[in-house]
C-alpha cells in the first residue's frame, strides 16, 4: 500500500516543492534546504539535467523521511526512467494516457496537469490520483470552489501562481496540496539556501494555519 502512504504524506504537509535546477547537484542542495524547512514532498523536474541522478541520491539519503517525485514528465518513457530511479510520484504538465497506465502498473501516484472539467474527468477515469491545476495563476483560488461543485471527489493541487499571500485561499477552497516553484526556490540563484529553508517553514506554517482555521469554520469536508 505504498501508493496510499505516499499520497497521505503529500496531503499531510500540503506543500510540494517544484525544483527546476541547472544541475543534479543543485537540485539536491535545494531539496536539502526545502526538507530542512519542513517540506518533505520534493518534485525534481525533468528539465533539470540528470534529474534521475538527483532522484536516486535523494531517495538514498532520505528514505521514508521524504517523498521524492519526478516532475515535467511528458511521456511514459520518461515516467519509467523516473520510477526506475526511485521516484515515488510522477507529475506532468498535461494528461497522457500511456503515462497514466504505466504509473498504475507500478502503483505510483500520477498527478496530471488539467485545466477544464472535461480534462479532469478524463484524467480521473484513467486513474489519476491528484489533478495538477496548471497553470494555477490562469484562474486563481476561486476556481477550486467552482470545480468542486460538480466534482467534489477531485483532489486538486495547483502549481503556478501560489505564493505566501494566497496559499491560505487555495487550501481553504479545497486543495489537497499546492505546488510551489520559483516563489520558493529562487534564492538558489544567489546560493542562499538558508532563505529557501526559511521560506519553506513559512509555507508549511501557512498551510497548517489555513487548515486549522477551516476546521474551526467547518470548511474542510
Amino acid at each position: 500500500m505504498k501508493k496510499l502512504h505516499v499520497l497521505q504524506k503529500i496531503a499531510e504537509t500540503g506543500v510540494v516543492a517544484v525544483i527546476r535546477a541547472d544541475s543534479a547537484e543543485e537540485a539536491v542542495q535545494i531539496s536539502h534546504a526545502c526538507i530542512s524547512g519542513g517540506i518533505t514532498s520534493i518534485e525534481i523536474t525533468f528539465t533539470t539535467p540528470n534529474a534521475d541522478v538527483a532522484i536516486t541520491e535523494l531517495v538514498k539519503i532520505y528514505g521514508d523521511q521524504a517523498c521524492i517525485g519526478a516532475g515535467t514528465v511528458l511521456d511514459a518513457i520518461t515516467a519509467r526512467i523516473a520510477i526506475m530511479a526511485g521516484a515515488e510520484f510522477v507529475v506532468s504538465p498535461g494528461f497522457d494516457k500511456e503515462t497514466a497506465k504505466l504509473c498504475n502498473l507500478y502503483q505510483i501516484p500520477f498527478m496530471a496537469g488539467c485545466l477544464t472539467i472535461t480534462e479532469m474527468k478524463e484524467a480521473m477515469q484513467h486513474g489519476v490520483d491528484v489533478v495538477k491545476l496548471f497553470p494555477g495563476n490562469a484562474f486563481g483560488p476561486d476556481y477550486i470552489k467552482a470545480v468542486k461543485a460538480p466534482l467534489p471527489q477531485v483532489n486538486i493541487m495547483p502549481t503556478g501562481g501560489v505564493d505566501l499571500g494566497n496559499i491560505d485561499q487555495w487550501i481553504k477552497n479545497g486543495c489537497v496540496a499546492v505546488g510551489i516553484g520559483g516563489n520558493l526556490v529562487s534564492p538558489a540563484k544567489n546560493n542562499d539556501f538558508a532563505k529557501i529553508t526559511e521560506l519553506a517553514q513559512q509555507y508549511v506554517q501557512k498551510v497548517a494555519d489555513a487548515r486549522q482555521n477551516n476546521l474551526i469554520t467547518g470548511g474542510i469536508k
